[in-house]
């Protein structure tokens, strides 16, 4: 678990974003009482004809009514979050939010879908049986449940990681948030139900509402247990709509501009990879956008670490030169210091010095030997460092009382 610390901040922040999008662009249909779309495109797509569908005229649905209460419910989270007295802080905005619009739906008897509760939660539980054991023996079974596996602890993990990142109290253990999912997940397939993942959502909620510890992610389903159990009639009360309001208020939030702004101070590749990350996961899917940040990270690290700088210079002892080389001496740079080489006159005697380099492969080391065979019939003569040259094929750049060993 300790591997997903690793990832880039743009890369996260760039995935927050890219929720964040996707969250909204579904939830503004969910707020005009219609359904969403599959894919984060094809809710841009839509947008327009939903609310064309909701605008108030003579035979038209619920669609605006829907639209109304969910955009109150926007209006009074965000009105709480800048007006808020200190002594009331303890009071979530989106629950000021959804008990307002719920009381007004119940009061005007408003026609919007409201939330649908099960009449007995027993009969969900679907328990695992003998039969199901024996399709473990199915390969294809099997191979899905791994990916299933992969992609739900990727996604808890990542989501642990924004997490993180949004608030200054205690930090993710992610072996234990690991074990945690493993433990929930079995849980899961012996009552018949879902798998189960970390979502952003509802730990960003929690972060916004003052959230300190995990305890915050516990209570989250307990209370919705009790209140499917004990009130599960007033639960059947809420608009849908109000709900969405929220979900919508929260997309907005997880998008944070000033971070996009903040990684400009690191050059243009961190906030390319902000927008690509982003990107991606609203036009495919997470893992893909996730998948996408890294590999551009890792293509500037490469980047960075095959960069190397060539100089050839004359020294005070005439027919010396020196080949200095300042980086990384990879098969990437065999053209540009065979390039330097060929300038070389004959008859010289090359110094090439290793204490600027941090790596240098057998690729650069076979074109420095093969320069000063073929050029020691006309007086060349090549002078490397070989007791510094073990350490640098190695990549071993240790330094020590200041001497590059």
């Amino acid at each position: 678990g300790c591997w997903f610390r690793v990832t880039a901040p743009a890369v996260v922040y760039g995935m927050l974003a890219g929720i964040g999008v996707l969250i909204v662009l579904s939830q503004v249909h969910v707020m005009f009482d219609t359904a969403p779309q599959p894919s984060g495109m094809q809710n841009l797509l839509e947008f327009p004809s939903t609310v064309a569908a909701a605008l108030p005229r003579e035979n038209a649905g619920s669609g605006w009514i829907a639209g109304a209460l969910g955009l109150g419910t926007i209006v009074i989270m965000f009105a709480w979050e800048k007006l808020r007295p200190q002594t009331l802080r303890f009071i979530p905005g989106a629950l000021l939010g959804v008990t307002t619009m719920t009381a007004i739906a119940m009061w005007l008897a408003l026609p919007v879908n409201r939330v649908e509760v099960p009449a007995d939660l027993s009969e969900a539980i679907d328990w695992i049986r003998p039969d199901d054991l024996m399709k473990l023996a199915d390969p294809t079974l099997l191979v899905a449940a791994f990916a299933l596996a992969f992609i739900a602890s990727a996604e808890t993990l990542l989501s642990a990681a924004a997490v993180d990142r949004m608030h200054s109290g205690q930090r993710s253990d992610f072996d234990r948030e690991l074990s945690a999912q493993g433990i929930g997940n079995m849980l899961c397939g012996l009552l018949g139900a879902l798998p189960m993942t970390g979502v952003i959502v509802r730990s960003s909620a929690n972060v916004q509402a003052g959230a300190q510890t995990r305890a915050s992610a516990i209570l989250h389903g307990v209370w919705l247990l009790a209140f499917v159990v004990v009130l599960s009639s007033v639960l059947q009360q809420i608009p849908v709509a109000s709900l969405a309001g929220v979900l919508v208020f929260t997309g907005v939030k997880l998008v944070d501009f000033k971070a996009f702004r903040g990684l400009g101070r690191y050059g243009r590749m961190p906030m390319f990879t902000y927008a690509a990350t982003a990107l991606a996961i609203i036009f495919t899917d997470l893992l893909t956008g996730v998948l996408l940040g890294f590999a551009l990270t890792l293509l500037k690290l490469a980047f960075k670490a095959a960069r190397l700088k060539i100089s050839l210079v004359d020294l005070a002892q005439e027919g010396h030169m020196e080949l200095r080389l300042s980086g990384a001496a990879t098969f990437l740079k065999v053209p540009a210091l065979t390039q330097v080489l060929d300038t070389v006159p004959a008859g010289t005697t090359l110094h090439v010095p290793l204490s600027n380099l941090r790596y240098v492969d057998h690729s650069c080391m076979e074109l420095l030997e093969d320069w000063s065979r073929s050029n020691a019939a006309n007086g060349s003569r090549l002078v490397i460092e070989h007791q510094r040259l073990k350490r640098r094929v190695e990549g071993r750049t240790r330094t020590t009382a200041g001497v590059g060993a």
